[in-house]
């Protein structure tokens, strides 16, 4: 028996849904990944430091 349009609808209407939240997602992680380095560029001895920080903490950690 052929599906009901109704569920076809909302099967595709969620798939298009999630394909939004997957460019929202990516559009989000390029401008961090932006701000990230011009904050950087801005600020390098505080970069630097904050870059140390976060090799310490994966030295660190015990997996």
């Amino acid at each position: 028996m052929p599906e009901p349009e109704g569920e076809q609808h909302d099967i595709v209407s969620e798939s298009e849904r999630e394909a939004a939240r997957r460019r929202r997602r990516a559009q989000f992680l390029r401008e961090l990944h932006e701000a990230k380095a011009l904050r950087d560029r801005v600020q390098p001895r505080r970069a630097r430091a904050a870059r140390m920080r976060q090799q310490m903490r994966m030295r660190t950690f015990r997996w």
